[in-house]
């Protein structure tokens, strides 16, 4: 695979949980690659990793143990966190959409509202900081 399938089959195999960055999967790469256990070549201008015997071998004693990396950003987690998280990644989504297909007045907009969202997470923490939680039901 080269870098950039790396990084769609672990976010494929974390069901999207696991998104990580090429400036995490490179230098990885790169480091995995010194100690052997893999190698690299350019095939069609871009870098192609492959196991070598040695990382193959670290793959099978891993097996041996029970659990794959990815298994351990799957298993369990506390699913309101996840939820938070999922929420986020949507509002991006929609924000970028709004930048590649809004007017100046829609951006303008959405700037305002994300500027306002920020502000109202912001005093979430202040309130549970502040001497207790308090309601945990958006405002309307």
């Amino acid at each position: 695979m080269h870098g950039y399938q790396v990084i769609q089959e672990l976010e494929s195999r974390t069901g999207g949980a696991w998104r990580v960055s090429p400036g995490s999967v490179y230098p990885t790469l790169q480091m995995l690659e010194e100690e052997g256990l893999i190698s690299s070549k350019e095939i069609e201008g871009k870098r192609v990793y492959s196991l070598t015997d040695a990382g193959r071998n670290q793959v099978e004693s891993q097996k041996e143990r029970g659990r794959a990396p990815w298994d351990e950003v799957l298993g369990g987690g506390d699913e309101t966190l996840h939820s938070l998280r999922d929420a986020a990644l949507q509002l991006g989504a929609a924000a970028m959409q709004v930048a590649h297909a809004g007017s100046t007045g829609q951006i303008d907009r959405t700037v305002a509202i994300l500027n306002e969202a920020r502000r109202q997470l912001y005093a979430i923490l202040a309130e549970d900081s502040a001497g207790g939680e308090q309601s945990t039901q958006p405002d309307q």
